[in-house]
């Protein structure tokens, strides 16, 4: 009863573990790359950076608004003025002299125009409030503004250009990944195959030897080869295990267990790859060229910006102001003005930077067309190596037919007592290169045909 409740517990466990597994094709490989990349989330935070900056720029066509309040308290006035009352009180004297009316009262104001001293100081603001709020609209600025816009533009499209090379190196390295776990996998079949062999031929050694026909060092061969196989099976579980964990991290399933769903079929060679293009007429939708193409635009538009600092600005703008300074001193009034200025001492420096704007310019055009040419070549390798990987999977496929029949005429001639062993052996050993030779030529054909896609820009 016991050994019944422990088979079904193992069961329940395989079953559980099965059913926890992944199986991804390769477009799912491809898409969990991209949406969890680092790389790509990097280029997207890029690009909002970039259409924030362009929104930023846009806002220069705008009026610049700013305010101003002011509030003081001085510790004395900040207007003195001393008034000299000698003057006033001698043009006094003499108007009550002249005035006969007023002569009676001279014995009286003598005295007190005597108290009044020679100057008496007064003072005004000691506090105040004052306040203003102005727009200026730039009516012409050296094309700065404009020029910076486009700039802007420009830059978000390079941001968008970089995602997209970011893109083809993201699936690039998935479906790297996802091949080296396809070959390691089908290597592991194999191996699987071979080792079948050699028990089969085990059994017939054994029997040989006990029988008295056959020799012991025959079965010891046998039995060694087997060793070497199983510790090849080790070493290849071991980096088949690696290899799906480094594909799970790079997919954002870390800790995961995942597979993939794929299986080379070696009865059958795919068909030649028709997929060349041609270089010259393509080159130009190639992220890459896009992306030289928009550095001679970016130093284009730097150098015209670099132009329009030495020109003058502008500007027309409206105001309005209040003030309030105490003893009744107050006010408010609105005005329109305008404005131009003119960068006379930028000039002295100005032309060596125009110039150097110019020579980055230049650069960027020589950049271009050599790079361009480049571009033609890298296509035109890539293609290389895609005819070399169709022919080296014709050659592997033709060499597994022809160890096969070279392992069943050996296994024939073993029999028949005509060859040794290590004829034997040797044979099987040949297969299984063959085999994994297949296997390494369709994944390296599946790898270069995206890399060629990729360099014409599809």
């Amino acid at each position: 009863m016991k050994r019944r409740y422990y088979i079904i517990g193992v069961a329940l466990i395989w079953g559980l573990s099965l059913k926890a597994q992944q199986y991804l094709t390769l477009e799912q490989v491809k898409q969990l790359a991209l949406e969890h990349n680092i790389n790509m989330r990097t280029a997207d935070n890029s690009i909002q950076q970039a259409i924030e900056q362009k929104k930023e720029a846009y806002t220069l066509y705008f009026p610049t608004v700013s305010a101003v309040g002011l509030g003081f308290k001085t510790n004395h006035d900040m207007l003195k003025k001393n008034i000299n009352t000698s003057d006033l009180t001698s043009s006094l004297t003499q108007t009550i002299s002249q005035n006969p009316s007023l002569a009676a009262l001279a014995p009286t104001l003598a005295p007190l125009m005597q108290m009044i001293p020679s100057t008496i100081p007064i003072g005004l603001m000691n506090h105040g409030v004052m306040t203003g709020v102005q727009a200026v609209q730039p009516v012409y600025a050296g094309g700065r503004i404009m020029n910076g816009n486009k700039l802007a533009k420009v830059n978000v499209d390079v941001k968008q250009l970089q995602r997209l090379t970011s893109k083809n190196a993201v699936e690039l390295q998935s479906e790297q990944y996802y091949w080296q776990i396809v070959t390691l996998e089908e290597k592991q079949i194999t191996l699987k195959e071979i080792l079948k062999m050699l028990k089969n031929l085990e059994k017939d050694a054994a029997m040989a030897v006990k029988a008295g026909v056959g020799m012991r060092n025959d079965l010891l061969a046998v039995q060694l080869k087997e060793n070497e196989i199983e510790s090849n099976q080790i070493k290849l579980e071991n980096g088949l295990k690696l290899s799906k964990m480094a594909l799970a991290q790079y997919l954002g399933m870390d800790g995961q267990n995942i597979d993939v769903i794929s299986k080379i079929d070696m009865t059958r060679i795919p068909d030649y790859p028709t997929i060349k293009v041609d270089h010259d007429r393509v080159v130009a939708n190639t992220p890459e060229y896009q992306l030289l193409q928009r550095n001679v635009e970016a130093k284009t538009l730097q150098r015209k910006i670099e132009v329009g600092e030495n020109m003058p600005t502008v500007s027309i703008g409206a105001g309005y102001n209040y003030f309030n300074v105490g003893d009744g001193l107050n006010n408010n009034f609105g005005a329109v003005f305008a404005t131009v200025s003119i960068p006379i001492s930028s000039w002295w420096g100005g032309s060596h930077a125009i110039r150097r704007r110019e020579l980055a310019e230049a650069n960027a055009k020589e950049e271009l067309v050599d790079n361009t040419q480049l571009l033609k070549v890298r296509m035109q390798k890539n293609w290389n190596d895609v005819d070399a990987a169709y022919k080296q999977l014709l050659l592997a496929k033709k060499s597994i037919e022809q160890s096969n029949e070279n392992l069943r005429l050996n296994r024939n001639y073993y029999h028949a007592g005509t060859v040794t062993m290590n004829d034997l052996l040797d044979a099987q050993q040949k297969y299984q290169q063959c085999r994994d030779k297949y296997t390494d030529a369709y994944s390296d054909l599946q790898t270069r045909i995206l890399e060629y896609k990729q360099s014409v820009g599809e």
